[in-house]
């Protein structure tokens, strides 16, 4: 039952299956594992260099291999679920992640592991869209904001406390156990799989593979990733960054004018002719950049005015990740009642929570900034996952395969434009800043008004998602 099926917008109440409730708790040790792993190697890049003997220019490749594997692997995820199933897709997935942390940890050189962070990276790509895909047929409609919720939660708390985990194993474990730490855990969540996912159901013919979409897809995921990652360093002008990037661009270009063409694309992208869809995804797109993009600002602020370390950043940017959880886990009784709509009223307190920091100093109190963080995140927590939930919602379930890895897909590039933009901006204004804190301090005040022109900027699809929601429901 959805919307648009009961009086006046207001959804039956959503309910999760018991098949559906264990789904969720595998589902999500592959989420938490996969994204954490994006995060958490931030802090041992120093440490990695000097234990393996690599220069500084070699190990961010760490980080950025790990990365490009998602990309890359993210378009050919729709049509291997419905080739081999969802559930063998993600098990598979789980166990290639796991054998490549278990080579991450005795890797001797930085060559070694980097190739380890490559299939760390396929497996991680994989599983959160298969994941998903398990989520949204286990839970049906009616449950799906239900699951929606809880898949978002790790999606909004790795990328906070992914460095304070990093910089604890360190300092007490070692490097190594950055990556072997994901194998106990790794193991529990593939026997759980096993036994509590439900079983690939038999479906029609599957298409044969779309290799050239598959490629060019692919070529342009990794193009972009590659060289947004790169902007932080290097500067938007580098030929590092504007080569990659404008061949990303163009071969991105070309994959779209293919796959509206062919008849059998690897991603569907006529779903974008709903128009419900169409602005639930660009929504997606902008949150991302509002969401992901600034959660590098605050970090970098504690760090460079306050002269915090890892650990002690990490702490405190928890308030965010505590509101952002806190609102995902009441935005699915919300949803079933309001629809869309929470998406509009989330964007709204994101955006006014963001003003703040617009006037943040050198000096301003700690508890300010938390209180500040607790509403932003509870911003985030409303709008991000429910607008991936109308984007799926109205779908029929054989466009579930080719809808997931595209909302991940502009989730991610989101994320990525949005750290890319605000880096550069940050940047270049502690450029012309002074060496003293309060000169930086303002550095970031003009940046997170950046922020907040994309927040204000992702308010506009979500009420375009409202209106469209609202004009498909029959007449009383």
């Amino acid at each position: 039952m959805t919307v648009s099926d009961l009086p006046g917008g207001v959804t039956a109440k959503s309910t999760l299956t018991p098949r559906a409730r264990k789904a969720v708790v595998v589902v999500l040790i592959g989420a938490i594992l996969s994204l954490l792993d994006a995060t958490v190697v931030n802090v041992a890049l120093k440490s990695l260099s000097e234990s393996l003997g690599s220069s500084l220019d070699a190990i961010p490749w760490v980080v950025t291999a790990y990365l490009l594997a998602q990309a890359a692997v993210l378009p050919v995820t729709g049509w291997a679920a419905r080739r081999i199933g969802a559930k063998r897709l993600y098990l598979i997935a789980l166990l290639v992640f796991t054998l490549a942390s278990i080579r991450c940890g005795l890797s001797d050189s930085v060559g070694e592991l980097i190739g380890a962070r490559v299939l760390q990276g396929i497996g991680g790509g994989a599983m959160l869209p298969a994941g998903q895909i398990i989520l949204v047929t286990a839970a049906g409609r009616d449950g799906l904001s239900k699951v929606m919720a809880a898949v978002g939660i790790p999606m909004v708390l790795t990328p906070v406390i992914g460095p304070t985990i990093g910089g604890l194993l360190l300092e007490y474990a070692g490097w190594p156990w950055i990556f072997l730490i994901n194998v106990p855990i790794a193991v529990v969540g593939l026997a759980l799989g096993l036994r509590l996912l439900p079983r690939d159901t038999r479906t029609e013919s599957v298409a044969p593979l779309d290799f050239l979409g598959l490629a060019l897809a692919s070529l342009g995921m990794v193009g972009l990733t590659y060289a947004l990652a790169e902007v932080g360093t290097r500067g938007i002008s580098s030929a590092r960054v504007l080569v990659p990037l404008c061949a990303g661009l163009v071969v991105t270009v070309l994959f779209v004018a293919r796959s509206l063409r062919v008849v059998h694309p690897i991603l569907d992208l006529r779903l974008y002719r709903d128009g419900l869809y169409s602005s639930a995804a660009v929504a997606t797109f902008l949150f991302g950049v509002a969401t992901y993009g600034s959660m590098v600002l605050l970090p970098l602020y504690f760090q460079i005015v306050r002269d915090q370390d890892a650990a002690h950043t990490g702490l405190l940017l928890a308030p965010q990740g505590l509101g952002a959880a806190v609102a995902m886990a009441v935005s699915s009784r919300i949803f079933d009642r309001i629809g869309s709509r929470i998406c509009v009223i989330g964007g709204v307190i994101g955006a006014v929570a963001t003003l703040p920091f617009l006037l943040i100093g050198d000096r301003t109190p700690y508890w300010v900034l938390g209180l500040a963080m607790v509403v932003r995140g509870a911003g985030i927590g409303l709008a991000a996952m429910p607008a991936m939930t109308v984007a799926l919602r109205g779908l029929r379930p054989d466009q579930i395969s080719d809808a997931t890895p595209q909302l991940n897909i502009a989730q991610r590039l989101g994320g990525s434009i949005g750290t890319a933009v605000f880096v550069v901006v940050l940047d270049n204004r502690l450029r012309d800043s002074g060496i003293r804190p309060a000169q930086q301090s303002g550095a970031f005040g003009v940046t997170f008004a950046w922020v907040l022109a994309a927040a204000v900027l992702a308010i506009a699809p979500a009420i375009a998602m409202a209106v469209l929601e609202r004009r498909s429901r029959p007449p009383v």
